[in-house]
């Protein structure tokens, strides 16, 4: 009896629950590049590329191991441009006799997945993805015991179970994080070290032919292409961070320098969300790393923290308050999404240098992300839906089940506070701190008030006077909202003149 065995293009990994029992000379793995899932959102072209070249090179690996691969290329003869559609065309060209899938990532798929049985007229087993370090259901169990579902007591409880950094009963060093040691402002011209590059060789230059015939027209830029496409790439980029990169990575993964898009990060979340590498693995191996002395506390249970408890946490989120949690929206933000996030003109030098290492390299780090892209959204009050769907585009590691709870959840607070005790709120003042960004930039960091004032200062005003009845009962933000009560009347109207002149501006494209 036959069985078709379907591998996702996140799903590259030979230990996934699709292939565990797959027989190579009985069953057939079936694998599509398609339509429907390139362009439901108009991915950055280096996202395509990248999963299309790690699916082939992918498809190579399970060949050589024996499986009957049926690899649908996009320009095939006959693609259906769907996966149901490609699954109903091998199950009637093979004669196979059922369908076994890991459950996709991403709730609208899963849910078409949870039909096909209907559907096709064959059983299809939809199995749990289990490289990820926590069931939905165990993430469910964890959050009916608690009153607030905060990152940082599922952390501790994820180290506990697992073993990680720990000494008996007690975490390594005597506390569950170093966060006050991992916010060190850049050194004056701080650059990154330079990474791993990879040949093309005639898979991935014939996919990079295809997307700039298929997908010129989606956001970003193709060339050049640096991104790993199979697992034993994706281990030595690793190995080099864990090698050379991780120790300075604590101290510093906060900063921000223009033209420095990676600094010490890692830059594995998009070979970990594809399926290259696995989290239980990397983690590991930064252990290790701290073991052996070759890098200190503070870096390494800040890289950890990120997969074990962060990567882990947002997953647990999404599947719990799915579906609804799409589309929540506490803050009732609804103004379009500017063209400077697509890359439009902006004097704003923060803004301008995150938006264009995002569209060059389909990649900027997590503190660009939430303290300017999405800080920015949150202050002047961005269609929420609209920059959900900019940040499921843009970046090689997004899938909607991580994109979503970090972007309407913690940059946007849309979800009322769920995930975040409080806003993350920001003034120009962070920024100036934690990058280079303010020096050569045409607004005043200084000035909240009058022409050539940053935008950030009186917008963050803005949203605390807009939300302030929101915020009274927030603990964290009753100071806050108290400041500018006690504010002189004539400051706030002319903070608050100056933030709809920048909101006028942001709309026609001068700001």
């Amino acid at each position: 009896m036959t069985l078709l065995h379907l591998v996702l293009g996140d799903q590259l990994s030979h230990s996934i629950s699709a292939l565990r029992d797959a027989q190579p000379q009985e069953d057939v793995v079936l694998m599509a590049e398609v339509m429907a899932e390139a362009t439901y959102v108009g991915h950055h072209q280096k996202k395509i590329a990248f999963l299309f070249s790690a699916m082939r090179h992918f498809a190579e690996e399970l060949r050589g191991r024996g499986f009957a691969v049926r690899y649908v290329t996009l320009d095939a003869p006959g693609n259906s441009q769907s996966l149901r559609g490609e699954v109903e065309r091998a199950l009637a060209e093979t004669g196979a006799t059922g369908v076994v899938v890991t459950e996709a990532g991403e709730y609208r798929l899963l849910e078409e997945m949870r039909g096909w049985q209907a559907h096709l007229g064959v059983p299809v087993e939809i199995r749990d993805d289990d490289r990820f370090l926590i069931t939905r259901a165990g993430f469910d169990r964890w959050a009916d015991r608690r009153r607030e579902l905060r990152m940082e007591y599922f952390y501790r409880d994820m180290r506990r179970h697992f073993g990680v950094l720990m000494r008996g009963a007690d975490p390594e060093g005597g506390q569950w994080n170093f966060d006050k040691e991992n916010r060190k402002p850049p050194l004056k011209g701080m650059a990154g070290p330079r990474r791993l590059s990879w040949r093309h060789d005639a898979i991935t230059s014939e996919v990079l032919e295809l997307v700039e015939a298929r997908f010129s027209h989606h956001v970003g830029k193709l060339r050049p292409f640096h991104f790993a496409v199979n697992a034993e790439q994706a281990e030595a980029e690793f190995e080099q961070f864990v090698t050379e990169i991780l120790p300075s990575f604590g101290d510093y993964q906060d900063a921000m320098v223009a033209g420095e898009p990676y600094l010490f990060h890692s830059m594995i979340a998009a070979y970990l969300n594809a399926g290259l590498l696995l989290p239980i693995d990397v983690i590991r191996r930064a252990e290790r790393a701290y073991h052996d002395g070759a890098a200190p506390l503070n870096a390494v249970e800040g890289f950890i923290r990120q997969i074990l408890g962060w990567r882990e946490y947002v997953r647990g989120i999404y599947w719990r308050f799915m579906p609804d949690y799409a589309g929540r929206n506490a803050l009732e933000a609804h103004r379009p999404l500017p063209a400077l996030y697509w890359g439009g003109e902006t004097k704003m030098r923060c803004l301008a240098s995150a938006v264009q290492d995002t569209l060059e390299h389909a990649y900027s780090h997590h503190i660009q992300r939430l303290m300017v892209t999405g800080n920015f959204a949150l202050l002047a009050g961005l269609s929420v839906d609209e920059v959900c769907e900019w940040y499921l585009a843009v970046y090689a590691d997004a899938y909607e089940w991580v994109e979503l709870p970090n972007t309407l959840g913690m940059a946007l607070y849309a979800d009322g506070g769920l995930m975040a005790s409080k806003p993350y709120a920001a003034s120009g003042k962070y920024i100036d701190r934690m990058s280079n960004f303010c020096g050569g930039c045409t607004y005043s960091v200084k000035d909240s008030t009058g022409e050539n004032a940053c935008p950030f200062n009186s917008l963050y005003w803005r949203f605390i006077a807009v939300n302030r009845e929101k915020f009274r009962g927030n603990h964290r933000m009753a100071n806050i909202v108290a400041g500018w009560l006690r504010m002189d009347e004539m400051k706030k109207q002319a903070i608050l003149a100056r933030a709809e002149d920048c909101l006028e501006r942001l709309d026609a494209g001068t700001l």
